[in-house]
C-alpha cells in the first residue's frame, strides 16, 4: 500500500514542477509539428513517437488542452496560440460528436480551459470569443446528455460509445461538461419541446454509476471488496434492468482496471466540489443535498481508500489489480512499482489521474470539517505527484514526444508498444496521461503560488 509522506508540502514540489514544464514545452512543440490538420489525433507513443489509434476520438482535446495548460503555468503566449487556434479551427466536430461519451475530456480541456482563463483575467477579455467558448460548452453538454438510457429503477445513465446497454466508469470524469453547461443556463430540448435538466442528468448518471460500478463490501457478489471498481456495467436496453459487470480494457469484470478506478476517484471528487457550490434549493428536485452528498461521498471515499490499499508504496499502480502476472511479483504492494519487470505493466496514467482525485477529495473534506481524514487523501496525492515528477516516470529525453512514461492504453488488445528485448509494454506515453500530469502539476502550482483555485465551476457572469 502507498507509504504516505505526511511531511510533504506543495512547496517542496515547486522545483520539480518547474522542471516538468521546461521538459513539457519541447514535447508540445514536437507534437504540434508532427500532427497538423489531416494528420489524425495522437493517442499513444510507439518507440517515443506519438501515433494514432482509431477506436474513438477522445484524445484531441488533451492534445490542444496541454498547450493551454502550458500557457497557464508559464505565461508563454506561444502555447496559448497553439491551444486557442487549434481549438477554434479543429475542435468543432468534437462538440457535436454524437457517437462518444467523452465530451468532458475533449471540450472542457479546450473550450473550458480557454473560458476559465478569460474569466480569471489571464487572457484578454473578448465578449464575442467568450460567447463562442460558452456556446461550444452548452452544445457539448447537451449532446452528451442526449446519450441517455433509462434504468428499471427510474433513473438512467449516459451510455458509452459501445451503445445503450453500456455504462462506463470513465464518464463520471467527463460529467464536468454537463456541470458547466448547466451553470451556463442551458437545457436539452427533446421531442415535443420537452425540456431536460442537465443537472438532473448529471445527478442521475452519477447515482447510477455509484450504485452499479462501485462496490462497497456489502456482499453484492463473491468479489465485492469495498472500493473496487468495475469498468463497465451492462444493462438490458429493452427494460433497463442491470445484467452484469463487464470490462473493455481491464483483465476481467471481477478485477479492477486501475485507470477506471482513477476516473471514479477524480470524477466524484470534482463533482463534490461542484455540488458544494450550489444552493440547497437547486438540489431539492434531484433528491436533496444530504442524500446526494451521502452516496457521492461514499463512492469517492471507497474508491480512494481502495487505491491507497491496492497500490505499491510509491503510488503508481499496476494496470489491473487482478492482472494474472502479479502472482510472479511477490510482495509487489510492499515496494515501489517496477515498470521494468517481465510480468505485468504499470500504468502511470492511472496514477496521474488518481492523484488529482486524492487532492481534491482531501481538500473537500478539510473544507467540510473533516481535516484529519482529508489530510490522508491530500498527503497521498502529493506523494503520488512527487513520484511522477521523478525517474523513471518523467521523460527527460528530448527525442521522446511523451511527458509521462510507462502508461498503458489497451493491454487486452495488445496495442501498447513492447520494446525489443522486453516481454511487456513499458517506456511509452499517452495523451491523457500527459494532460493529467500537466493538470495535476498546475493544480498544485497554483496552490503554492496562492493563485486562484483550479476549477471550472466559478459562478457564471
Amino acid at each position: 500500500m502507498i507509504q504516505i509522506d505526511y511531511q510533504l508540502q506543495p512547496a517542496h514540489l515547486e522545483a520539480a514542477i518547474r522542471r516538468m514544464w521546461e521538459l513539457s514545452a519541447g514535447k508540445i512543440r514536437s507534437i504540434e509539428d508532427a500532427f497538423g490538420a489531416g494528420a489524425g489525433t495522437p493517442v499513444f507513443t510507439v518507440a517515443g513517437k506519438y501515433s494514432t489509434q482509431g477506436w474513438t476520438e477522445w484524445t484531441q482535446g488533451f492534445q490542444f488542452g496541454s498547450a493551454i495548460l502550458q500557457f497557464d503555468a508559464t505565461g508563454d503566449v506561444e502555447f496559448l496560440e497553439i491551444g486557442r487556434q487549434n481549438t477554434i479551427q479543429r475542435m468543432a466536430s468534437h462538440v457535436t460528436h454524437l457517437g462518444v461519451h467523452d465530451h468532458g475530456f475533449n471540450n472542457v480541456s479546450t473550450y473550458g480551459n480557454l473560458r476559465r482563463l478569460m474569466l480569471e483575467g489571464r487572457i484578454a477579455d473578448n465578449p464575442r470569443e467568450l460567447d463562442f467558448y460558452e456556446l461550444a460548452l452548452k452544445a457539448s453538454g447537451a449532446v452528451q446528455a442526449a446519450r441517455w438510457s433509462e434504468t428499471s429503477d427510474g433513473h438512467g445513465y449516459i451510455y458509452s460509445f459501445n451503445g445503450p446497454h453500456s455504462l462506463f466508469s470513465d464518464t463520471i470524469r467527463s460529467l464536468r461538461v454537463l456541470a458547466l453547461a448547466d451553470r451556463l443556463g442551458h437545457r436539452l430540448m427533446g421531442e415535443n419541446d420537452v425540456s431536460v435538466s442537465l443537472l438532473d442528468r448529471l445527478v442521475q448518471h452519477a447515482r447510477t454509476t455509484a450504485k452499479y460500478n462501485v462496490y462497497y463490501g456489502a456482499g453484492r457478489d463473491a468479489y465485492d471488496v469495498r472500493g473496487r471498481v468495475v469498468h463497465e456495467s451492462i444493462f438490458n436496453p429493452n427494460d433497463g434492468r442491470y445484467r452484469c459487470p463487464s470490462t473493455q480494457q481491464g483483465f476481467s469484470p471481477f478485477s479492477t482496471w486501475t485507470r477506471g478506478l482513477a476516473w471514479i476517484m477524480t470524477g466524484y471528487a470534482e463533482q463534490l466540489e461542484f455540488l458544494h457550490g450550489l444552493e440547497d434549493s437547486e438540489l431539492q428536485a434531484h433528491g436533496g443535498r444530504r442524500e446526494i452528498i451521502e452516496w457521492m461521498e461514499q463512492a469517492a471515499r471507497s474508491a480512494c481508500d481502495y487505491y491507497l490499499q491496492s497500490t505499491p508504496t510509491d503510488g503508481v499502480p499496476y494496470w489491473d489489480t487482478g492482472a494474472p502476472g502479479l502472482v510472479h511479483l511477490s510482495d509487489y504492494l510492499d515496494r515501489p512499482a517496477d515498470p521494468f519487470n517481465d510480468h505485468e505493466p504499470v500504468d502511470s496514467s492511472a496514477a496521474a489521474i488518481a492523484a488529482q482525485g486524492l487532492l481534491r477529495l482531501g481538500r473537500y473534506m478539510q473544507q467540510t470539517g473533516r481535516g484529519d481524514e482529508g489530510s490522508t487523501y491530500w498527503q497521498a496525492g502529493l506523494t503520488v505527484l512527487r513520484t511522477l515528477l521523478g525517474e523513471p516516470y518523467l521523460s527527460a529525453d528530448a527525442g521522446h514526444q511523451g511527458l509521462l512514461l510507462h502508461t498503458i492504453y489497451h493491454r487486452p488488445r495488445g496495442w501498447d508498444y513492447v520494446p525489443e528485448g522486453a516481454k511487456i509494454p513499458r517506456g511509452e506515453s499517452c495523451m491523457w496521461g500527459d494532460y493529467h500530469l500537466r493538470e495535476l502539476a498546475l493544480y498544485v502550482q497554483r496552490i503554492v503560488r496562492g493563485e486562484a483555485y483550479y476549477t471550472f465551476f466559478a459562478p457564471c457572469p
